[in-house]
């Protein structure tokens, strides 16, 4: 077996894991409860009735009359390929959804302008018992285990950190006062699940944000449990603060496995097993963990909302047919403010009435022509091979990838180039006639004789009309790439969307002087919410990285250029201009491919420029209707 350690079974206590793969609660549990994963965790739970939840005021309890049905479901659906069933219990403390007031360490009133009142001895008391009675329910329900959240910044993990906990009672102040009431919820579900039954607990290892709990008082506090708990779940972040949300979900900015080290320590100071979370991105990663002895378990999040299948094919070696996470947050609401949540490489995700598990053949086989290979036009020449249509992919260049070529060159997107190259092998794995250093035109087209054709050329560089922008010492984004020795010391960009940033993070780690200007008002405009907080955090930390933002620029001269900023016109220097200037469509490219056959289509960038999200949704959706 090519990962031995990551398929080898564990027991705790009645209860034999298959291995050592947790999938979290994140997105549906559904296909993942196929796919091969030891453990769902199947969401989570609200433990009260009232001021828990953290979605809405009314959500229903999860073991009352009329929703016990649905929660036993959850078990049902876990347990059908023979993985163990897990439930979250949470209570949201100060961030719940309510229509009346939240409870938390502290009487506050948030941001939304919502009431916290402090919880007194008496709430405490009825919460614990809370926590113990929601437990006691999911073991009698048929749940394998239970996960108990002391993370992320809800109740548990308030009264635990100085951020939240302000208190200057006996629960607050002092470390040995802030864990009163977190271990109070341990004891009382223990006492009421008995001993025989697992119980886990996820907790932040450090909340990644300034006056946040120091890790050797989390260690310490699992410590204090352990004769309490069977498992201890390493996280870190938290969830509702932007800053360290950042952290809980790690962008393309974070290495990958941040967690792992905080995991190994906890593992060498306890007895029970540890599982670790967080940008563990691969099998060959995953494997190493645990061979190392750095964790017993891992658990997976958005790799296996990118592909649910990732532990099957890991245990069938071959882990180079997993669709990779590019750690982009479209998944994931926030990001989005809950508009247009998607997974850029899985289709499937939040659209399952569209997208099925299995392609059906077409009833028709039909030949189908693709022009342009970067991902759009290799997931549609995927797709439509998958369906049984003959297909021909043309691409001018000498190699697959479109933009995704670029990837190669910069640290912070080896997410994006890990997902090229796995799209470029499963063409060559595929029946996909490919032509290199094909440029497409009407008179080829026409030679293949298509019944259909999909047009995916991507877009191109735009050139602004500055004065000057034709000299020598000004580059486009995307040529600089292959050229960065001959990029000066001094550098001005053009631009701050999310490739002149991310460009001018990696030519500042270069050691260059680097100065992004943008019209707009923000940068990265066309990132996500979180996606822009982690790249704020990222260039902050480069002291030759600046921004200027609401400038003009004017004109380009031999040694820098001349822009606009607040009414004033102004010079700065620079050896080397870099134009990040945006992408355009070229309509009379695409107009051209029209009229050939009714059943032409334009995917992807070709429409218009924007995510690989929206390009993959597109090319599976046109390719599987063909």
């Amino acid at each position: 077996m090519k990962f031995p350690n990551l398929f080898k079974p564990m027991r705790i206590k009645n209860v034999m894991f298959n291995n050592r793969i947790i999938a979290t609660p994140a997105g549906p549990y559904d296909d993942k409860a196929i796919g091969g994963a030891g453990v769902i965790i199947t969401g989570s739970v609200n433990v009260s009735r009232k001021r828990a939840s953290y979605s809405r005021p009314d959500e229903p309890y999860a073991f009352d009359k009329y929703e016990i049905e649905a929660t036993r479901k959850r078990v049902i659906v876990a347990h059908q390929a023979g993985a163990k069933a897990s439930l979250e219990l949470i209570h949201s403390g100060q961030y719940a959804r309510v229509d009346d007031y939240a409870i938390g360490p502290i009487d506050m009133v948030r941001q939304d302008g919502t009431i916290v009142k402090a919880m007194d001895e008496q709430m405490m008391d009825e919460v614990a018992g809370d926590w113990a009675e929601t437990a006691k329910r999911a073991k009698e329900t048929g749940f394998d285990l239970v996960m108990l959240h002391f993370a992320h910044g809800w109740l548990p993990a308030e009264f635990l950190s100085p951020l939240f906990n302000k208190r200057t009672d006996e629960y607050g102040g002092s470390f040995e006062n802030r864990i009163k009431f977190p271990k109070m919820i341990v004891d009382r579900v223990r006492e009421a699940v008995g001993p025989d039954f697992i119980v886990d607990m996820r907790i932040s290892a450090h909340e990644c944000v300034d006056g946040s709990i120091d890790f050797k008082d989390v260690l310490e506090f699992i410590k204090i449990i352990e004769d309490k708990i069977d498992m201890v779940h390493i996280s870190a972040g938290l969830d509702i603060n932007y800053e360290g949300n950042v952290h809980m979900a790690p962008t393309i900015f974070k290495e990958h496995m941040p967690n792992v080290d905080w995991a190994a320590e906890v593992k060498r100071n306890v007895s029970i097993p540890v599982t670790v979370v967080g940008a563990i991105m691969s099998p060959v990663e995953a494997e190493a963990i645990i061979a190392e002895g750095k964790a017993d378990f891992i658990a997976l999040g958005r790799p296996l909302i990118a592909d649910p299948f990732w532990p099957n094919k890991a245990k069938e070696g071959r882990d180079e047919d997993i669709v990779p996470c590019l750690r982009c947050q479209y998944c994931y609401h926030i990001s989005t403010e809950r508009k247009n949540v998607g997974c850029s490489v899985n289709p499937r995700y939040t659209r399952p009435d569209l997208v099925p598990l299995e392609l059906p053949k077409a009833k028709q086989r039909k030949r189908v022509v693709i022009i342009g290979g970067g991902p759009a036009g290799m997931k549609a020449a995927l797709v439509a091979d998958e369906r049984g249509h003959e297909v021909i992919l043309l691409e001018k260049e000498s190699s697959l990838g479109g933009a995704l070529r670029y990837a190669e060159y910069e640290e912070l997107k080896i997410d994006l180039y890990n997902y090229m190259s796995y799209l470029i092998r499963q063409i060559e794995k595929s029946k996909v006639k490919v032509q290199l250093e094909a440029e497409a035109t009407t008179e080829l087209v026409k030679q293949l004789s298509p019944d259909a054709i999909i047009i995916a050329i991507g877009s191109v560089p735009f050139t602004p009309p500055i004065k000057g922008v034709a000299q020598d010492h000004v580059y486009g984004a995307l040529d600089v790439y292959t050229r960065m020795d001959e990029v000066g010391q001094d550098v001005v960009l053009i631009g701050g969307g999310s490739t002149g940033c991310e460009l001018g993070i990696e030519l500042a780690r270069q050691g260059k002087n680097v100065t992004i200007m943008e019209a707009g008002d923000t940068l990265a405009k066309n990132g996500n919410i979180l996606y822009r907080v982690a790249l704020r955090q990222t260039m902050d930390k480069e002291a030759t990285l600046h921004s200027k933002l609401n400038v003009k620029v004017e004109e380009i001269a031999e040694n820098g250029l001349y822009y606009q900023e607040g009414g004033e016109r102004k010079f700065q220097s620079a050896s080397t201009i870099i134009l990040s200037t945006g992408m355009r469509t070229n309509p009379q490219l695409i107009d051209s491919f029209y009229g050939i056959v009714p059943d032409t289509f334009i995917i992807g960038d070709a429409n218009r420029p924007r995510n690989v999200m929206e390009a993959t949704r597109e090319a599976y959706m046109i390719a599987k209707n063909l």
